[in-house]
This record gives C-alpha cells, sequence and structure tokens, in this order.
C-alpha cells in the first residue's frame, strides 16, 4: 500500500509538469499569446465571458497551437511507451520502437504516395494510412523472417528488423533519387515534424495511443516476469511466444500511428524509458506510466525548440531529437562495451 501511496505524489508531479509545459507550447510562437488570454480562449466555451482577444489569437490557440501540442504529447507518449515495452522485451536498454524497420517502412509508403499519387480514397488520411500500412507490413515481413519453428528468438528478430529497416530505407532512398517535384516534401516528412498539423491528425493518433497505452498496463506482470529471461517466464505459467506476438502488434499499432501523423522521430523511444527506468526502477507498474507522461513532456518541450530556435523558420522536430538522442545513444554503446 505504501508503495502505491509513493506513486502519487510522482504522478501529481510529472502531470503538473505535463501541464506547464502544454500552457508554455501554446502561448509560445512566432507571435507570443499571454497565459491569462490563452486560458480565457480555452474555456470560453464555457464561461461565455465577453471576449477581449482578436479572432486571430484565437484561430492561432484553437486550431493551430492546442491540436499541435495534443499531437505532440500523444506521438511522444505512444514512442516512449513502445520504447519501454521493446527495450524490456529484448532486454536491451538500446532497443526503441524504429530498430524493428516500421519507420523505414512507413517512410517508403509516405514516399510513394507523396511521389506517385496512390489514393485510397480518403482525402487528408492518404499519406497516414500508406505510413501506417507499409510499417505493419514490414514488421510483419520481420516476424516471418526471425521464426524458427515456432518460436521467434529475441536476437534473430532485432538482427532481422535492422536488415528489413536498412533495405527500406535504400528502397526510400531510390524512390528521392528518381523523384521530379516531391523531393523537398518527403525529405521534410521524412524529418518528422507538427507543423500543419489539424484535429483531423489528433483523431487518428489518440484512439490508437490511448488504447495501446491501456493494453501495455494491463500486461505489466507478464513484463515483470519476461525480464528475467523466458524460461524464467515459462516457469511462471506465461505463454511467451503468445506475449511476444501480443507486444510486437502493440508497439506497431501505437509506433505506426505516430510516424503516420508525425514522420519518423527518433530516439525519444531510446532515451525516455531508459532515463525513467534509472529513477523509477524496472517494476511496468510504474514504469510504463512514468514514461507515458515523460514521453509527453520531452516531445512538447523538443515542439517548442523546433519552432523558436530558428523563428521564424521551424527546424524539424528529428533534427532536435536526434541531437539529443545521438550522444544519449553512443554514451549507452561505451557503457555496454566497457560492461562487455
Amino acid at each position: 500500500m505504501s508503495a502505491r501511496i509513493a506513486r502519487v505524489p510522482l504522478y501529481g508531479a510529472l502531470a503538473a509538469v505535463l501541464a506547464i509545459c502544454a500552457f508554455l507550447s501554446i502561448c509560445i510562437g512566432e507571435s507570443y499569446i499571454g497565459l491569462r488570454t490563452v486560458i480565457a480562449i480555452l474555456l470560453h466555451p464555457l464561461l461565455q465571458q465577453d471576449p477581449f482577444w482578436s479572432s486571430a489569437d484565437e484561430t492561432i490557440v484553437l486550431l493551430i497551437r492546442l491540436p499541435r501540442m495534443l499531437l505532440a504529447a500523444l506521438v511522444g507518449s505512444g514512442l516512449a511507451v513502445s520504447g519501454a515495452v521493446l527495450q524490456s522485451l529484448f532486454r536491451n536498454p538500446m532497443a526503441d520502437p524504429f530498430i524493428l524497420g516500421i519507420s523505414s517502412g512507413a517512410a517508403f509508403g509516405a514516399a510513394a504516395v507523396m511521389m506517385h499519387g496512390i489514393s485510397f480514397g480518403l482525402g487528408l488520411f492518404n499519406l497516414p494510412f500508406a505510413a501506417f500500412l507499409c510499417g505493419a507490413a514490414t514488421i510483419l515481413l520481420v516476424y516471418q523472417l526471425a521464426r524458427v519453428g515456432r518460436r521467434v528468438p529475441t536476437y534473430t528478430l532485432l538482427l532481422s528488423g535492422i536488415a528489413v529497416s536498412a533495405f527500406m530505407s535504400a528502397c526510400t532512398s531510390f524512390l528521392l533519387f528518381t523523384s521530379q517535384g516531391e523531393f523537398n516534401q518527403i525529405i521534410f516528412w521524412m524529418m518528422g515534424g507538427f507543423a500543419g498539423r489539424t484535429w483531423d491528425h489528433v483523431l487518428v493518433a489518440l484512439p490508437f495511443t490511448v488504447f495501446g497505452g491501456l493494453a501495455f498496463f494491463t500486461l505489466s506482470r507478464p513484463l515483470n516476469a519476461l525480464m528475467f529471461g523466458e524460461e524464467s517466464a515459462l516457469y511462471l505459467g506465461i505463454q511467451v511466444e503468445r506475449l511476444k506476438k501480443v507486444l510486437l502488434a502493440g508497439t506497431v499499432i501505437v509506433t505506426g500511428a505516430a510516424v503516420a501523423v508525425s514522420g519518423p522521430i527518433g530516439f525519444v523511444g531510446l532515451i525516455t524509458p531508459h532515463v525513467v527506468r534509472l529513477f523509477v526502477g524496472p517494476d511496468h507498474r510504474v514504469l510504463l506510466p512514468v514514461s507515458i507522461l515523460t514521453g509527453a513532456i520531452f516531445l512538447i518541450v523538443a515542439d517548442m525548440v523546433s519552432r523558436t530556435l530558428i523563428a521564424p523558420a521551424e527546424l524539424p522536430i528529428g533534427v532536435v531529437t536526434a541531437l539529443c538522442g545521438a550522444p544519449f545513444f553512443l554514451f549507452l554503446l561505451k557503457r555496454k562495451r566497457g560492461e562487455a
């Protein structure tokens, strides 16, 4: 009971930090909007007070910055919780949602749609659907390549993911090389970002992220058992192969939805769960919800940096996360080498 009570201040502190970052994200931009004005605009449908703000401010808050902030929170939390799950599945702190080729597959699908004008009759959702579809197809290919009889060893899954990811990246590079008029658009999408995203994109990401996070949380105890090895988990009555399929399917859905609406944003799933694990330990009953909150905070802050660092121009958020994540990855690699 005391351990559960001790979690409440932690969740409350992270929720408060998330709220502060969320409001700052809405206030800060090319044109600054005061916190009082932002709160008044958000509460206007409830309070119905006389507006003291301009229609331009209301448009910026409700149609540009609020959906952008919510999308950053959803994508950050989805990538972070997927990273936490994959690191436990592989028992490797250097694993992240993109190690299995989901990102490369999604980028290939988006590039193909942009270049060839492929339409699924979904309007705005053509690009997200193509990215999601190709990302799912890629992980299915990785899973089939990694199978050894009825089992899928984690090390063969990891190696298959790296190989297929490299192949899909080469295919995307070929499309870029042969591109006629969409080169810049494809390059910008592949760097990741939230520029031009709307409420429609939020609605695309919301159900996958919420239900995926809840599903992962219900599997906290089996994940705890899996950390001690597959044989130990089998002795505890856990169907390891079935659990692997469920976890992989969940990470594909959550990560695929994130990539579809924001482009491939790397290192969020690497940095966040690893740092969180250092502070709260490996218990997934705490690790997963804290990773969700921390991932949302991290990507909201990264998005603010991307909008303000070289204003009025905007830096792709994938560049910001790579600048943070690449040194961190090298640090992990060096530490692992030292342990070996």
